[in-house]
């Protein structure tokens, strides 16, 4: 019998698990759930120390994730309600699933060497593979390397369950691409890439996901194509943030306004003309675009060895706008540094105030947060750190102060690294009070405040792109 004949004779999804219970994996589950053409979802999440606290709170309804969602725990009380969804920790369920989902982070240990930690991923693969019955449709969601889900995933479900992919079950990438804040509207909205190790799997995966879609629609492709999609588009993104960062310390030399020169740049419009800018930042930061390139990098190289024709001895182009990026929370360090000096405070004993440890404007997620390597700079060049972030309760390693005040109160310099919305009403008297300083330091990474009016305080301004302001007379 083909998988095809297989799969119409298993009959139309109806059971559906979804492994991670993280920032993909909640509002995924959540969304197949209220899809009429679903019986049930099951969410499966290890009861670990770390983690094991969401499944009470899901089975309640709760959303475990702090930062703005809007839908999100609405959504989640709707589905529990009429009992379309569980969380749980018991994976042998998933023998009753008509299709599967993986949504687990694939990080890098070390970038130098571009060897992924799949270790979850992994995990969360062979659980699968250990309860895998004939008909199922198995979708990666997490971004992997290329040649991931055709070939070690494959070989991990096969080696567990004894049955054979594209023969006896559906195996397919569908990468996500949700953005932190607007998690339900993006996997509704978005065209969703998938791409099945043949055409029954595309296809399975493609009845999987269109009930959930709006105005999305699914692209099918092979399953190495979706995942150089996905990782492509990463990459790219994060090359247009570099070239945005890289304009900003131009700027910045020059004693130019970037703001200035992007807006002069986005004028410029017609047929055929893109000259669309991104902002540049203190840093970038999250599970995605951190290590995306890395992951396409590795995929060239293992797929494309000996095959790519690319200018000998240069560097990679996409690697080089990861090291700009990363970059970037050290230039926030010489800022500070320039400031502190320009005030005549030494920065041993001096007090940082750094608003945001969230790597995302309005979000709880730090995930490869900016402001981690700058705390750490500024804690070896001799600076005590006070961090403050409305949105995050919690973060391994980090003293968090609860009170935006208190945080400021006796600071040296007050350092912007999110931007939160909070910070973009920052009441500059009431700071300047705060800090008990005639010249504090503000420095601004995300071009929230209006450098004249905290010049005008008495503040020494510095501020990511603002090569007009950052040498500016101070104010006695």
């Amino acid at each position: 019998m083909t998988l095809e004949a297989l799969l119409n004779e298993r009959g139309p999804i109806k059971k559906i698990g979804v492994i991670g219970m993280g920032y993909v994996g909640i509002p995924a589950a959540a969304l197949f759930a209220d899809s009429k053409k679903f019986d049930h979802v099951y969410g499966f999440q290890r009861a670990s120390p770390s983690s094991g606290y969401k499944i009470a709170m899901l089975n309640k309804g709760e959303s475990p994730l702090r930062g703005e969602e809007p839908g999100l725990e609405e959504l989640l009380k709707k589905v529990v309600g009429t009992k379309k969804f569980a969380c749980t920790a018991d994976f042998s369920k998933i023998t009753e699933m008509d299709a599967v989902t993986l949504s687990i982070q694939t990080p890098f240990k070390n970038k130098d060497d571009l060897i992924p930690d799949f270790s979850a991923l992994n995990e969360g693969i062979r659980s699968v593979g250990k309860y895998l019955k004939p008909g199922m449709l198995i979708v990666l969601e997490s971004t992997i390397t290329p040649g991931t889900t055709a070939g070690p995933a494959r070989t991990m479900l096969e080696e567990e369950s004894g049955l054979v992919a594209g023969v006896d079950f559906a195996l397919a990438h569908a990468p996500e691409r949700v953005m932190v804040g607007r998690l339900l509207r993006n996997i509704r909205e978005h065209d969703r890439i998938v791409g099945g190790i043949d055409a029954a799997s595309t296809a399975r995966a493609t009845e999987l996901y269109s009930p959930v879609l709006t105005l999305g629609k699914v692209i099918p492709m092979s399953a190495t194509a979706a995942e150089v999609t996905k990782t492509a588009e990463n990459t790219f993104r994060d090359l247009q943030i570099a070239a945005a960062n890289e304009l900003a310390l131009y700027c910045e030399a020059m004693g130019v306004n970037f703001y200035d020169v992007r807006a002069g740049v986005d004028s410029l419009k017609g047929e055929g003309i893109t000259r669309a800018m991104l902002w540049p930042g203190a840093g970038v930061g999250g599970h995605c675009l951190t290590k995306d390139t890395y992951h396409l990098e590795r995929g060239v190289q293992q797929l494309g060895k000996d095959q790519l024709d690319y200018p000998a001895g240069e560097r990679s182009l996409f690697v080089l706008a990861r090291t700009i990026n990363d970059f970037m929370p050290q230039h926030m360090v010489r800022l500070t540094l320039d400031g502190l000096a320009r005030a005549g405070t030494p920065v041993k004993g001096a007090k940082i105030a750094l608003l945001g440890w969230a790597f995302l404007a309005n979000s709880d997620d730090t995930r490869n947060t900016p402001s981690e390597p700058y705390r750490d700079e500024m804690f070896a060049a001799g600076a005590t750190v006070a961090v403050h972030d409305p949105f995050v309760a919690h973060a391994p390693g980090v003293t968090l102060t609860s009170s935006l005040e208190d945080t400021i109160r006796g600071a040296d310099a007050v350092v912007i690294f999110a931007g939160h919305h909070q910070y973009r009403s920052l009441d500059v008297l009431r700071i300047k009070s705060l800090t008990g300083k005639k010249h504090p330091v503000i420095v601004d990474g995300r071009n929230l405040i209006e450098p004249d009016a905290w010049i005008g305080a008495g503040f020494i301004y510095k501020g990511i792109g603002r090569g007009d302001k950052n040498s500016h007379p101070v104010r006695e």
